[in-house]
């Protein structure tokens, strides 16, 4: 398994606010109807492909895991955090949650018909993404679909960096919509769609929603680009 001291730090930090992030962000979805469409799109893509269940990888306390239950996905959840999975085994007795890190997933080739990162790759050092996407590709069956939520920039001084900003629980990343496409395809997804929708009151960032598809025919990943050196931290903190 591939472990970084980036991986302690975010596992130590949300152990630390889980209960308190768990109550923050227990409704955030009945806000968000943009972000309620393309989960059901995502769930709806899903069920019509019956290639597996999805995991929910970065769950949380589980309340993503449960509103795509609530859509008739069969769904699990999987986090860094043994806090947050104790939460959302508390809190959604019924489901399934594992504790796993997105850089090796105990889980086999092929077996997913699904992936939900929503906002679960924000602390990802760069370096270490294509090694995420890599395992997402891994995972998924053919005809699997794969849900990406993340901040997003689209500052034109840094037009493929990720800036990264102090976020309230650890050091996060805003991506390009657009770098992240291309790492992704680089793994060998193909995208389907994406939605970027400006910060809504108490929002600081852009938002950035991107649909991607695992070929059915086998495709090999190439060889992921070196992400570029991000910027110095400068931007205030963010939810």
């Amino acid at each position: 398994m591939i472990e970084s001291p980036c991986l302690d730090t975010t596992r130590t930090a949300y152990d630390t606010v889980a209960a308190e992030y768990s109550a923050l962000f227990r409704t955030a979805l009945d806000a968000r109807p943009l972000d309620r469409a393309m989960h059901a799109a995502f769930a709806e893509f899903v069920r019509a492909a019956d290639a597996g269940p999805v995991a929910d990888l970065g769950c949380g306390p589980g309340h993503g895991t449960a509103h795509l239950h609530s859509l008739g996905v069969p769904v699990f959840g999987v986090d860094l955090s043994p806090t947050m999975i104790t939460l959302a085994r508390e809190t959604y007795p019924d489901l399934r949650f594992d504790e796993g890190s997105m850089t090796a997933l105990d889980l086999r080739d092929g077996t997913l018909g699904g992936v939900l990162s929503w906002y679960s790759v924000i602390h990802t050092p760069p370096e270490l993404l294509p090694t995420v996407f890599a395992e997402f590709h891994r995972v998924l069956a053919p005809g699997g679909y794969l849900l990406l939520g993340f901040f997003s920039h689209d500052e034109p001084e840094h037009p493929a960096e990720p800036l990264p900003f102090d976020h309230k629980v650890t050091l996060a990343y805003r991506w390009p919509p657009g770098r992240i496409t291309d790492l992704v395809r680089r793994a060998g997804l193909e995208v389907t769609a994406w939605m970027v929708r400006e910060p809504e009151e108490g929002e600081r960032f852009l938002h950035a929603r991107l649909l991607f598809r695992k070929p059915s025919e086998p495709t090999e990943p190439t060889e992921p680009t070196e992400p570029t050196e991000p910027a110095e931290p400068t931007e205030p903190i963010e939810s």
